[in-house]
C-alpha cells in the first residue's frame, strides 16, 4: 500500500512594485509635460497610458494579489485601471472612435470621474501611512493631483488648479522615480541603499 502524502510548495514572488512605480513615474512624467506647456497633444500620451500607466501597474496588482498585499493589489490596480480609463477617453476625444462619439463627450463627466478617485486616494493615503514614508509623498501628490482635476475639470479657478495638477503630477513622476530606484536597490543590495523612510506608527 502507498501512503497519501500532502506536500506544501511555498511559491515566492519577487516585490512588483518597483515595476509598478516605475510605470506610474514614467506615465507622470510624459503627461505632466503636456501639462506644463511643454508638449502639446494628447496622441503621444496614449500608448504610454495604456503600457506604462496602465499594463504596468496591473502587473504590479495582480503579483501584489499573489503576495497577499491587499494595498499593493489595490492601489496598482485602481491607478491601472484608471490610466486604461484616461487613454480611452483621449482616444473618443481624439475621434478614434467616430466623430459621433467625440462630439457626444461631456467634459464634466470626467470631473466626477476625478472627485470618485481623489476619494478612493485619499484612503488609500491614509493606508500608506503605514508603509513608508516616500510612498505617503507620492499618495499626497496624487491627493493633489486629483483636487487640481477636478477643479479645473469643472471649470473653478481653472488655471490655478490646472497649474496645481501640473506640478503635482511633475512631483508625483520624480518621487515614484526614487520609490522604484529604492524597491530596485535595496532589495538588490540586501540592505538599505535609498532610504525610504518608516512607517508613522499611527494605526499599527
Amino acid at each position: 500500500m502507498s501512503n497519501n502524502q500532502t506536500q506544501n510548495v511555498k511559491i515566492t514572488n519577487a516585490d512588483p512594485s518597483a515595476v509598478g512605480l516605475l510605470g506610474l513615474a514614467l506615465v507622470t512624467l510624459v503627461a505632466s509635460s503636456q501639462k506644463l506647456g511643454l508638449t502639446s497633444g494628447v496622441s503621444f500620451i496614449v500608448p504610454w497610458a495604456i503600457f506604462l500607466g496602465a499594463f504596468a501597474q496591473l502587473f504590479a496588482c495582480i503579483n501584489d494579489s499573489k503576495r497577499n498585499n491587499i494595498f499593493g493589489t489595490t492601489a496598482f490596480g485602481g491607478y491601472a485601471f484608471f490610466w486604461f480609463s484616461v487613454a480611452a477617453s483621449w482616444m473618443i476625444k481624439l475621434g478614434v472612435f467616430g466623430e459621433k462619439m467625440a462630439a457626444n463627450a461631456d467634459v464634466k463627466q470626467l470631473g466626477f470621474a476625478f472627485v470618485g478617485y481623489l476619494i478612493f486616494s485619499i484612503y488609500m493615503t491614509i493606508g500608506s501611512m503605514e508603509t513608508n514614508k516616500v510612498l505617503f509623498i507620492i499618495f499626497v501628490l496624487i491627493d493633489l493631483l486629483f483636487i487640481g482635476l477636478s477643479l479645473s475639470t469643472f471649470g473653478i479657478a481653472a488655471e490655478a488648479t490646472h497649474k496645481l495638477a501640473a506640478y503635482s503630477e511633475f512631483l508625483i513622476s520624480i518621487f515614484s522615480f526614487y520609490g522604484s530606484a529604492a524597491v530596485v536597490l535595496n532589495g538588490h543590495f540586501g540592505k538599505e541603499f535609498l532610504p525610504v523612510g518608516k512607517p508613522f506608527g499611527i494605526f499599527k
